[in-house]
């Protein structure tokens, strides 16, 4: 966090700061929910697979080849290197996916099951979990923030009024972010519902 220094009745230096801040936990959850399966293949429940070969460090699935979803349940790997595809079908099968691999020697492609009840039910509570992780995270945003204020308003560098003003906006903005999450889980669990 970037240092921050308080002058009285500028809110906007304090606010900036703290949503620069607070917009990082939230597009890492935006991130961590196009990983959960809805039904719908989507190429980011692939690319990012570690893949050993040539004997090097993994690389990720998309630096090897061209990933595609061509239709709703169906996920395919075209590698640019046609000797490194049964390495590619081996670091999936690794990653627990758990789809079974159809591979003609140029592309590898997966068909993804329907989904049960019972797995719904699971990515459900993947998504409360992750959603949980994301309001800590902007929480502990908040805290950091307002252990700013305090110390400045400790300090006499800021007035007890412009200290309960940013105390004020630092939990409407807290809020805020908070909403914009749960409208975006929201959001994720009608789509894990419905497909």
């Amino acid at each position: 966090m970037a240092e921050i220094i308080l002058v009285e009745n500028d809110i906007k230096s304090f606010q900036n700061p703290m949503e620069a801040e607070m917009k990082n936990p939230l597009g890492h959850f935006e991130r961590e929910l196009i990983k959960i399966r809805t039904g719908r293949a989507h190429t980011s429940m692939i690319e990012d697979i570690p893949v050993s070969v040539y004997g090097q460090d993994p690389v990720p699935l998309k630096g090897l080849g061209v990933v595609s979803a061509p239709d709703a349940r169906l996920l395919t790997v075209q590698p640019w290197d046609a000797s490194i595809i049964f390495d590619i079908e081996k670091a999936i099968a690794a990653s627990g996916l758990g789809v079974a691999a159809v591979n003609d020697g140029k592309i590898i492609r997966f068909r993804l099951p329907e989904m049960s009840s019972d797995r719904r039910e699971e990515l459900i509570k993947v998504l409360h979990k992750k959603l949980e992780e994301c309001r800590v995270t902007i929480r502990n945003i908040r805290k950091d923030f307002k252990n700013i204020v305090t110390d400045a308003k400790k300090d006499k560098k800021i007035s007890e009024n412009f200290h309960n003003r940013l105390v004020d906006v630092l939990q409407e903005i807290t809020d805020a972010y908070i909403g914009k999450a749960e409208t975006m889980a929201k959001k994720k669990e009608q789509e894990l519902a419905t497909v």
